[in-house]
């Protein structure tokens, strides 16, 4: 059961309306590191979650503390919206320098191809469930696995790539309020970045994961030339100089090698005939000498 207070759990009022922008902030509501994909994949990842107590707990507690984070993003592009694109055409034809550079239609143009006329057109100069695109959120972002730690390893870099579009849209903009609530918002991704990683580590100390994941596969069933051997696939030796080219494996169980010359240890693949009710393309079979020339 969830509670909703009136509240925010931020401030999120901008100084001035800003319909272009609010497009912009579309990205981190609806985008593919948004704030709706790293909430219900903490959801759903707390609620299938089949280990101890206080994973369940912690991933609930965030996946929850993200609905909020999509409120105050709904509720800033919403504000974002408050003159509707006539009053912003009005306001740029009142600049003379504008008016002069666009002239006339140009400037209702120019507004209407920087905002996503959806925000006028479909939800009444509200946000939506999209990205600065207006490309719909997708399910096929949420990844709940089953597996804590492949879902924290996927935790970490939804925080990363999010933090990361959080610090590119508070470049693009000078409005204190907003500025304001992208404090907020990039600090709590500075936490949920550690957070995730801390939970990486507690997995280990209490036995449930170590670096490999999984971890109860039958290491002895891989080819274990293959497991710790770095191929160079590319023109150039350079990546011989990295850390994951030599010296001991990060699960410590084996010793990185480096390849150069990276052998082809499978045959020429040879497809067999085609089934003739597929229609497809096969080389016709070949027809048994018999009988003699006229």
């Amino acid at each position: 059961m969830f509670h909703h207070q009136k509240e925010t759990a931020y401030f999120c009022k901008p100084d001035r309306p800003d319909p272009i922008y609010a497009r912009k902030l579309q990205e981190l509501i609806g985008g593919q590191w948004g704030e709706m994909s790293v909430m219900t994949a903490y959801l759903f990842q707390g609620w299938n979650c089949r280990g101890p107590a206080k994973y369940k707990d912690m991933l609930l507690d965030i996946g929850t503390e993200e609905i909020g984070h999509v409120e105050m993003l709904a509720t800033m592009v919403a504000r974002l919206l408050e003159s509707s694109p006539v009053e912003a055409q009005e306001h740029a034809a009142s600049n003379p320098a504008v008016g002069a550079i666009l002239g006339g239609s140009r400037i209702e143009d120019a507004i209407l191809t920087g905002m996503d006329p959806q925000h006028f057109i479909v939800s009444g100069l509200g946000a939506t469930p999209n990205d600065s695109n207006g490309f719909p959120f997708t399910a096929r972002y949420v990844v709940a696995s089953g597996n804590m730690l492949a879902d924290f390893r996927y935790n970490v870099a939804a925080e990363s790539q999010g933090r990361m579009q959080a610090c590119r849209l508070y470049e693009m903009t000078q409005d204190r309020g907003v500025r304001d609530m992208l404090h907020f918002n990039i600090a709590r991704d500075t936490m949920h970045q550690n957070q995730w990683l801390a939970a990486i580590e507690q997995l280990k100390l209490d036995g449930l994961e170590d670096t490999l994941c999984p971890g109860n596969f039958p290491q002895e069933l891989e080819k274990h030339d293959a497991a710790y051997t770095f191929l160079n696939h590319s023109r150039g030796t350079e990546s011989m100089e990295g850390r994951w080219a030599s010296g001991p494996s990060m699960d410590g169980r084996g010793q990185f090698t480096y390849i150069e010359d990276v052998p082809a240890l499978g045959d020429a693949p040879v497809l067999g005939m085609i089934d003739p009710r597929v229609h497809g393309t096969s080389p016709a079979p070949q027809q048994p000498v018999s009988g003699t020339a006229d």
